[in-house]
């Protein structure tokens, strides 16, 4: 095998470099104005609906952990949604004293709306503000980026 040449290779990183943070803008760009448009705004109660419906029921210690907020603050959170019946709080079978907090179907109904109302929304801006080739050109975008979102055995 040959040497690498250090120069080439140094201009590789810094054109990945300079990619990167293209990507990292125009990827925050792209959720601040879905999230706008479609009246689906981030906070603290989707995210906290979200990361449940990942992980499945926990402890508000749990959340708290997964979200980096403090107790308090996710029990807040945590209320507010079970005010709203977008959240239960069910006894936790193994620890008598604690409760696991659970997304009701409620709560699932509001993510599947917000995201129909984020995906209307992202479907007409691509139908009537790009053409086919870019369209094509975007779903090869998607595969990357899908590419290097997924977790590999050497991450």
């Amino acid at each position: 095998m040959g040497k690498s040449d250090p120069k080439a290779s140094q201009a590789s990183a810094s054109e990945a470099a300079l990619l990167a943070e293209s990507v990292r803008a125009v990827v925050s760009r792209l959720v601040r104005a879905v999230r706008e448009h479609s009246g689906t705004q981030s906070n603290a109660q989707n995210e906290t609906l979200g990361h449940l419906e990942r992980t499945g029921p926990a402890s508000i210690a749990t959340l708290a952990a997964g979200r980096a907020v403090t107790h308090q603050t996710m029990r807040l959170i945590v209320m507010k949604l079970v005010d709203q019946g977008l959240l239960s709080l069910v006894p936790d079978a193994e620890d008598g004293r604690a409760y696991l907090v659970h997304m009701t179907q409620a709560g699932r109904a509001r993510l599947e709306k917000d995201r129909a109302s984020r995906t209307e929304w992202l479907a007409r801006q691509i139908m009537s503000r790009t053409s086919d080739e870019e369209r094509e050109r975007l779903k090869g975008a998607v595969l990357t980026l899908d590419k290097l979102t997924r977790e590999s055995a050497s991450d």
